[in-house]
Protein backbone atom coordinates (compact mmCIF):
# COMPACT_ATOMS: atom_id res chain seq x y z
CA UNK A 1 0.00 0.00 0.00
CA UNK A 2 2.63 2.37 -1.09
CA UNK A 3 0.31 4.92 -2.56
CA UNK A 4 -0.88 5.75 0.67
CA UNK A 5 0.24 8.58 3.20
CA UNK A 6 1.20 6.86 6.45
CA UNK A 7 1.25 8.91 9.33
CA UNK A 8 5.29 9.12 11.14
CA UNK A 9 6.00 5.52 12.81
CA UNK A 10 6.98 5.51 16.19
CA UNK A 11 10.37 4.57 17.37
CA UNK A 12 10.70 1.91 20.03
CA UNK A 13 14.41 1.76 20.35
CA UNK A 14 17.49 1.49 18.53
CA UNK A 15 19.30 -1.84 17.43
CA UNK A 16 22.66 -2.05 15.83
CA UNK A 17 23.44 -4.05 12.46
CA UNK A 18 25.61 -7.00 13.47
CA UNK A 19 26.39 -9.19 10.69
CA UNK A 20 24.38 -8.93 6.59
CA UNK A 21 25.21 -12.35 5.07
CA UNK A 22 21.82 -14.07 4.77
CA UNK A 23 21.91 -17.46 3.42
CA UNK A 24 18.54 -17.12 1.76
CA UNK A 25 17.40 -13.44 1.26
CA UNK A 26 19.61 -10.49 -0.19
CA UNK A 27 20.06 -8.52 2.85
CA UNK A 28 23.47 -7.03 1.99
CA UNK A 29 21.79 -4.07 0.19
CA UNK A 30 19.60 -2.86 2.60
CA UNK A 31 21.32 -3.45 5.99
CA UNK A 32 24.59 -1.98 6.43
CA UNK A 33 27.07 -3.45 9.22
CA UNK A 34 27.38 -1.33 12.43
CA UNK A 35 24.91 0.74 11.44
CA UNK A 36 22.26 1.79 14.07
CA UNK A 37 18.50 1.66 12.90
CA UNK A 38 14.76 2.70 14.51
CA UNK A 39 12.71 -0.23 15.67
CA UNK A 40 9.25 0.34 14.06
CA UNK A 41 7.87 -2.97 15.51
CA UNK A 42 8.95 -6.78 16.98
CA UNK A 43 7.89 -9.94 17.03
CA UNK A 44 9.14 -13.35 18.80
CA UNK A 45 11.09 -14.13 15.34
CA UNK A 46 11.26 -10.59 13.11
CA UNK A 47 12.41 -6.89 14.04
CA UNK A 48 10.42 -4.03 11.60
CA UNK A 49 13.32 -1.32 11.23
CA UNK A 50 13.67 1.53 8.72
CA UNK A 51 16.27 -0.03 6.40
CA UNK A 52 18.27 1.92 3.87
CA UNK A 53 15.44 2.13 1.38
CA UNK A 54 14.22 4.59 3.82
CA UNK A 55 11.02 2.40 4.09
CA UNK A 56 9.79 -0.08 7.07
CA UNK A 57 10.90 -3.85 6.74
CA UNK A 58 11.11 -6.62 8.43
CA UNK A 59 14.15 -9.17 9.45
CA UNK A 60 15.23 -11.84 11.86
CA UNK A 61 16.79 -10.90 14.68
CA UNK A 62 19.67 -12.89 14.33
CA UNK A 63 21.28 -9.47 12.27
CA UNK A 64 20.68 -6.95 15.04
CA UNK A 65 21.93 -6.37 18.69
CA UNK A 66 19.99 -3.96 21.19
CA UNK A 67 21.75 -0.80 22.20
Amino acid sequence: MLHLTWDEPKVIKQVTCVQNKAKKYSVDTMLTEGKKYDVINETDEFIFVIDNSNRVAGYYKEYFSVD
